[in-house]
């Protein structure tokens, strides 16, 4: 295996682009301050940059 990012929502997505509500909910993140544990892969670093302003990532080993 390889690195694994938590990730947890911690603003809203009231008022936010159509866009971005759905990359939200592509990453599993429906709630407020829920957090899911994703491998590190291209394309989920793209998925948090598009939405860095609304979620808080940590790195981890596993």
């Amino acid at each position: 295996m390889g690195k694994v990012l938590k990730i947890k929502k911690v603003k809203s997505s009231i008022g936010r682009p159509e866009k971005q509500r759905k990359i939200l909910k592509g990453m599993g993140l429906n709630k407020l301050n829920k957090t899911v544990t994703l491998v590190d892969t291209p394309a989920v670093r793209g998925m948090i940059n598009k939405v860095i302003h609304l979620v808080s990532v940590e790195e981890s080993k596993e």
